[in-house]
């Protein structure tokens, strides 16, 4: 298995759930979290003042999917999250030893 992080611009959330979703894929924790790479942070204006950020918002989603399955999310992620401008964010993909579903105890794909 595996887990699949993949951190995007907050507007595209929707287009890539909906990707996911329509694929199958119905299983993903979401996360608002901040950070900042070449983006470097963002300057707003409130009241004619200028303020500089140095956290961006962005969204954090979280997926753990079966090895052969795992291409076909970051492909939807990729197509659906692409802005082509700064800060598109990033995908990281993490072998996942095993999932267990509180509920039952059930373990493995069937989790998924």
């Amino acid at each position: 298995m595996k887990l699949i992080f993949a951190i995007i611009k907050p507007h595209k959330l929707d287009d890539v759930r909906n990707a996911l979703t329509a694929r199958g894929f119905s299983g993903m924790t979401i996360s608002s979290v901040e950070g900042f790479g070449r983006q470097k942070g963002r300057t707003e204006i409130y009241r004619g003042a200028e303020y500089y950020y140095d956290w961006v918002p962005k969204v954090k989603i979280e997926i753990a999917v079966n090895d052969n399955r795992a291409e076909e999310v970051i492909q939807l992620i990729l197509e659906n999250a692409r802005s082509n401008k700064i800060g598109d964010g990033k995908i990281f993909v993490l072998n996942l030893h095993s999932a267990y579903r509180i509920r039952t105890g059930e373990t493995g794909g069937v989790v998924l």
